[in-house]
């Protein structure tokens, strides 16, 4: 069991390393991270780039997470009483290699979308509260809102849908783990949450056309 742990957590976190939002701003010729938001995310890729290419990043974010802990879900370890907990693990080892990338010296994103593709590989049914997000953020304009349902969502709904499983109770705490990571990622986004000064979805960040100038002479140095 140790090797089947430590395989998933490097698989997942290698996978989840592969930094969307800083390959779709390369390929803009600048790096998302030193505007917006900073982070290297959907939400400032939607800032910085548009919503295509927002999309774009969102959708790979979160299928980097979930093919791979799908796979060790319902492929790898089916039918094996501990194929859940696997694919947590897998799931959140993707988590932090968005979060915190080796190379990219651990400055990645928040980690939403691929805390999402971890929730769709525990559950597919979770898909169900994907209206839900759309609609919160939808009225309030605030992506982070809809980032706490989500990070708040997952360990009650795994708490209430795997209760009695073998492996139930390491399952519920690498879910709050989901959960503290989230608050933790978005602890400056509930701050100005607080003080009214967040920022709403679909507002626009200017990148200066000397920043992309810079980057280019950085990249072809």
């Amino acid at each position: 069991m140790p090797f089947k742990i430590a395989s998933c957590i490097i698989v997942g976190y290698l996978c989840g390393s592969i930094s969307t939002g800083y390959l779709v701003g390369r390929l803009h010729h600048f790096d998302i991270r030193n505007y917006g938001s900073g982070n290297a995310g959907a939400t400032n890729a939607t800032r910085t780039l548009g919503k295509k290419a927002g999309l774009l990043v969102l959708l790979c974010d979160l299928l980097k997470v979930m093919i791979p802990a799908s796979i060790v879900h319902y492929g790898i370890f089916a039918g094996e009483d501990y194929a859940t907990l696997l694919c947590e693990i897998t799931g959140f080892a993707g988590v932090l290699g968005h979060n915190y990338p080796v190379w990219l010296h651990f400055k990645g994103g928040k980690g939403i979308a691929s805390t999402g593709g971890a929730m769709l590989a525990t559950d597919f049914w979770i898909a169900a509260f994907i209206p839900v997000f759309i609609a919160i953020v939808a009225i309030t304009k605030y992506v982070s809102l809809g980032s706490m349902f989500v990070v708040f969502l997952y360990p009650v709904f795994l708490g209430i849908t795997r209760y009695g499983d073998p492996y139930y109770l390491p399952m519920l705490i690498i879910a709050c783990l989901f959960t503290a990571s989230g608050v933790f990622t978005h602890r400056k986004n509930i701050q100005r949450l607080l003080n009214g000064t967040e920022r709403k979805f679909g507002q626009k960040v200017e990148v200066p056309a000397e920043a992309v100038i810079a980057t280019e002479k950085e990249t072809q140095a």
